[in-house]
């Protein structure tokens, strides 16, 4: 995995495809096996502990020991008291796998990587909003401006 300069933002990749809502990860976390794996993930609103360990090939007591050490892995717990995982926990579940098995990150490098791209996908999408908003101020004041040379042709 390459390092970024200090002070310097990762690029943002938005991935989406006929099943899920969009993924916004940094570049150089997502790849073409990560995003294969993601497509595969079936289509529905929530997800046993057995089931997430069969999409991610690990065993159950696995996801048991993610949870106590990864904030945002945190599936609700049914009226049986079972886990019950949504898509979002799932693909958290994922980039974990990647970042621990693949990356050969440390539970607390893994760890650091999910809150600085968890904080970096936020203000990035908060710069987005503000770019949206100034863009939407752009065009009222083309607006006002034609409308006032009008007025001003008008009044000649």
């Amino acid at each position: 995995m390459e390092f970024l300069p200090e002070g310097e933002n990762p690029p943002i990749v938005s991935t989406t495809d006929d099943k899920a809502a969009t993924v916004d990860m940094p570049l150089s976390l997502v790849d073409a096996n990560y995003l294969e794996k993601l497509s595969k993930i079936p289509d529905k609103l929530a997800f046993k502990i057995g089931e997430v360990a069969e999409i991610l090939g690990v065993k159950q007591y696995v996801l048991r020991y993610w949870e106590t050490e990864f904030e945002d892995l945190n599936p609700k717990k049914s009226g049986n008291n079972q886990r019950m995982y949504t898509r979002k926990n799932v693909e958290t579940a994922l980039m974990i796998q990647k970042l621990l098995h693949r990356d050969r990150f440390s539970i607390e490098g893994a760890r650091k990587i999910l809150n600085n791209t968890k904080h970096e996908v936020k203000r990035i999408n908060e710069y987005k909003t503000i770019s949206n908003d100034l863009l939407q101020v752009q065009r009222d004041l083309k607006r006002l401006v034609g409308d006032i040379q009008i007025l001003k042709q008008l009044f000649k």
